[in-house]
């Protein structure tokens, strides 16, 4: 078996068998999509485990919260700071590894996800922010800003409404430099999906503007990562379809038990035996998997030095927009709001919806990054920031965001440009719709307090907390 298929197969053990020693979680989707997550990891994507955060690293998003021990397995292999102690304190209080990955609690983990379909907005909002940020920063010869999102969702995601409006507005903005990989096993808990979801998935996302790519065997990662090659040379959004087996190489293999609940000791033994996995001990890892995963790290190690040299000649020849970019990636506004009196200073009556555009557009001239819109609803609730143009796929150096009637997509699409840094987001609606982002809105960037074994690598950067993610303007 080579490093790399031995590789996939510690994301598939360790996943099971976290699970199993926590007694609870999802074991299947991890073992049914640890080909594709391997290719994306391990062969496609940008990134660093030294410094998580640099700038123009690769975003990834596991969009099917609920299989997290992907994520674990992953932050484990390739050098993100999670130990086999961690993996094995699964679901316990306290721990580096809850139920649902968290932001800013995990080490490497870009979004919180859980709720189905948040995941894939968040990373819509991902590829908007770096759509933006190249046509603002970049210049002839220094592309400072020239990063992809990955995004892994299943098909609970496909199913939920949201996906649905955060894909339909990629498509129509042109994000090419978002790659969705669909992990396709037709399994939900209650069984096949066909029980409750029969749609030609492919065809909507073509019919949104989507490339869309077939990987027929999504068990072998060469086929994925051809796939995702090809995704690259896109000027579209790509949707890749990988059909894969949830639980592969269990028993439970294809069976929707393996989606919720532990394999079980017996189950997990003949596994091992299936996968001919060399370590008979719990969460035994082979060293050759290590020497894999580590050319992985020192790539990106080196992808980013010269990222690190290209910015800095960047710097010298650009010294006004360097200015500019520490301003607009710091986490301190450029002006002391509390103190300016003219921001709020209004006479007379007024509508709460103008004086709210007042004020926005006085944020506008003191705040140089702002970035947001309406639910199709600016002419009246008064979004709008005069002279900052329009963000399209024609025109991504516009500041205003067309969301179109998709209030929820829209609360978790600000979420993640949040996240992606260098923009500070806002959305408008009337209160009463309201209702429609409250499950965004209660997932915004918010940081929990990390246990002090976070300790063991360099603590994670906290969100700031200076700007909301989302708040809807006053009807």
């Amino acid at each position: 078996m080579s490093k790399e298929n031995l590789v996939v197969n510690a994301i598939r053990i360790l996943a099971a068998e976290g699970v199993q020693k926590a007694k609870s979680g999802h074991p299947g989707m991890p073992m049914g999509a640890a080909p594709a997550a391997y290719a994306i990891w391990g062969k496609e994507m940008k990134h660093n485990p030294a410094d998580p955060k640099w700038p123009n690293r690769d975003r990834f998003v596991l969009s099917s919260g609920h299989g997290s021990m992907l994520m674990y397995s992953l932050l484990h292999l390739f050098g993100y700071g999670l130990t086999i102690e961690d993996l094995k304190q699964f679901r316990q209080f306290g721990s580096l590894t809850p139920g649902h990955p968290e932001y800013g609690h995990t080490r490497g983990v870009e979004t919180t996800t859980g709720p189905l379909g948040q995941g894939i907005a968040n990373a819509v909002g991902m590829a908007m922010a770096e759509k933006h940020l190249a046509a603002k920063f970049n210049r002839e010869g220094y592309n400072v800003v020239d990063h992809y999102t990955y995004c892994i969702l299943g098909d609970g995601c496909m199913m939920e409404g949201i996906s649905h409006e955060a894909c339909s507005l990629a498509g129509t903005l042109g994000l090419n430099k978002l790659i969705a990989v669909y992990d396709d096993n037709e399994i939900s808990i209650e069984g096949n999906t066909d029980i409750a979801f029969r749609e030609d998935v492919p065809a909507r996302f073509r019919a949104y503007g989507w490339n869309v790519i077939d990987v027929k065997e999504g068990n072998c990662y060469k086929q994925v990562d051809a796939a995702l090659k090809l995704a690259k040379k896109s000027d579209k959004p790509t949707l890749v379809v990988t059909h894969t087996a949830i639980g592969y190489g269990s028993p439970k293999q294809g069976m929707s038990s393996a989606h919720g609940e532990p394999l079980g000791e017996e189950n997990i033994a003949i596994t091992k035996k299936n996968l001919n996995w060399p370590c008979e001990e719990p969460f035994g890892v082979p060293e050759e998997v290590y020497e894999c995963t580590a050319k992985t790290i020192e790539k990106g190690k080196k992808a980013q030095a010269e990222w690190e040299k290209l910015f800095a000649e960047y710097s010298e020849k650009f010294p006004e927009l360097r200015a500019e970019w520490d301003v607009w990636f710091s986490d301190e506004l450029p002006v002391d709001l509390t103190k300016d009196e003219e921001l709020f200073a209004f006479e007379g009556k007024a509508a709460t919806r103008n004086s709210s555009g007042v004020t926005l557009n006085r944020l506008a001239e003191r705040i140089p990054n702002l970035f947001g819109g309406s639910a199709d609803l600016a002419p009246s609730n008064k979004s709008n920031m005069k002279g900052k143009g329009d963000f399209s796929a024609e025109t991504p150096d516009g500041q205003n965001i067309h969301f179109g009637v998709r209030e929820h997509a829209m609360a978790a699409i600000c979420n993640g440009i949040k996240l992606h840094g260098g923009l500070r987001p806002y959305c408008a609606t009337f209160f009463v719709f309201s209702d429609y982002m409250k499950n965004a809105m209660r997932m915004p960037t918010s940081s929990p307090t990390t246990p002090s074994a976070s300790a063991r690598t360099a603590p994670p950067t906290s969100p700031s907390s200076s700007w909301p993610a989302c708040a809807p303007c006053p009807a």
